[in-house]
């Protein structure tokens, strides 16, 4: 049996653009996935999935994701988080010359589903790492990653970016710019809040609008590159350890992404909010349409105020996480 743990991360600048090649900014936060991988004596898979959101379901099945459980969870979101396990075993299975290795998971994150802070890639980067393990393999961070960004690309039907999983891997902040991946260095401690609203967005529907837009209007596709300007000239705020230039960055980079059609009444509200409280900035975090926020602010002002925001169901701290994927239990 062994038991590995990846973190959650928030975007500082760059969600969509980074689709089209443009660089981007993740940060691992200080919330992690935990998946434990013990081998079976047959070829079956069985999976438990626990704490999936931040109030938690359960739901066991037999890597069969053809009939799935009944449980208060969106449908979409219930069946990709099966397949990301799915897809991150077959890796595992893979890397260990190992096709017909069977396995018992159990998954347990504190990272809300589907809600922009990365989950999907925390799962598949700790499966990938425990499963591996369990088969007596070791991968270095750069194929866990390698691999972990072929999952995503298989279940979001090749909409993905390196960008989560890479993040995921590595911790702390990244740049990812096509195929171009490296950790940032010296990188100051980043005081995040993140505010969620309880939902989640269809992560392929906005990718597509915005694939949309962008062939159809040139002030879209330029609305993009924009964002790859700003990630740019962010880098160097970072670089500078600038914590104004940062704040005022993510709320331009806000602006960007509700201009292409993914931001929502609930994540306007919660930017709205911080922004009038004690933030630095503030923006959505992922692909939008629901779930998260991230903000910058050092004092309880942000938090208390997104405690009082409507459609705000839980607002914390999450700092940046320096750790990638590591081994909790061997």
């Amino acid at each position: 049996m062994v038991t590995s743990s990846a973190p959650g991360k928030v975007y500082l600048f760059g969600e969509h653009a980074v689709v089209y090649g443009e660089p981007a900014v993740p940060c691992a936060i200080e919330r992690r996935a935990t998946v434990t991988a013990t081998e079976r004596e047959d070829a079956a898979l069985r999976v438990r999935a626990g704490d999936l959101t931040l109030d938690g379901f359960t739901v066991e099945y037999n890597g069969d994701t053809s009939g799935t459980p009944d449980v208060d969870v969106d449908q979409p979101l219930l069946e990709a988080a099966m397949g990301y396990v799915n897809e991150a075993i077959e890796q595992a299975r893979d890397a260990a010359d190992r096709p017909e290795a069977g396995f018992d998971v159990t998954v347990d994150s504190a990272i809300p589903l589907g809600a922009g802070l990365g989950s999907s890639a925390a799962v598949v980067v700790a499966a990938i790492d425990a499963a591996t393990r369990e088969l007596g393999v070791a991968l270095d961070a750069e194929e866990i990653a390698e691999r972990a960004y072929r999952v995503e690309l298989e279940v979001q039907n090749g909409e993905a970016s390196r960008a989560d999983t890479f993040c995921s891997t590595m911790g702390g902040a990244v740049r990812v710019e096509g195929e171009d991946c490296r950790r940032l260095e010296d990188v100051p401690n980043l005081p995040f809040v993140i505010g969620y609203d309880g939902g989640s967005g269809d992560t392929g529907a906005l990718v597509s609008g915005v694939r949309s837009l962008r062939s159809e209007y040139d002030f879209a596709a330029d609305t993009v590159a924009a964002i790859g300007d700003l990630v740019r000239r962010g880098e160097r705020a970072l670089a500078a350890e600038d914590l104004d230039e940062l704040g005022r960055l993510m709320d331009f980079n806000h602006g960007l992404l509700a201009a292409l059609g993914v931001s929502a009444r609930s994540l306007d509200a919660m930017v709205w909010a911080a922004r009038e409280a004690s933030a630095k900035g503030a923006k959505l975090t992922g692909a939008g349409g629901g779930g998260c926020i991230v903000a910058l602010d050092d004092s309880t002002g942000t938090e208390t105020a997104l405690d009082y925001t409507p459609g705000c169901e839980r607002a914390f701290r999450a700092d940046l996480d320096t750790d990638g994927v590591r081994v909790e239990r061997a």
